[in-house]
């Protein structure tokens, strides 16, 4: 059975960064294109960034995702935060192909 965990949310300051992870257990995601998502109050979950099997990061603006297939694992490096960032933030496949974890609050606030 797949299990996701994600953690490293918190209250950060506009301008600050965080680092999100995912670890996950039942598969190996060496198989998988990952991707995080974010879901802000009211509002529809949207896929954030993405890294193929093929690649170990991706970097769009400003987030960076990163994998570590031998670990299972899955980052999100966010830096210069926005109050519109404001988000439970879920990592999964491109598709959302495993079960939802409980996902990580990310609050950018001052």
């Amino acid at each position: 059975q797949v299990h996701v965990v994600e953690s490293g949310g918190g209250l950060v300051q506009p301008g600050g960064s965080l680092r999100l992870s995912c670890v996950v257990s039942g598969t190996s995601i060496r198989f998988f294109t990952m991707a995080w998502y974010r879901q802000a109050p009211g509002k529809q979950r949207e896929m954030v960034e993405v890294v193929s099997t093929g690649d170990i990061t991706d970097y769009a603006d400003r987030f960076t995702i990163s994998r570590d297939n031998a670990k299972n694992a899955v980052h999100l490096q966010m830096n210069s935060l926005k109050p519109e960032d404001t988000a439970t933030y879920y990592c999964n496949t491109k598709g959302g192909g495993f079960p939802w974890g409980q996902g990580t609050q990310v609050t950018v606030s001052s």
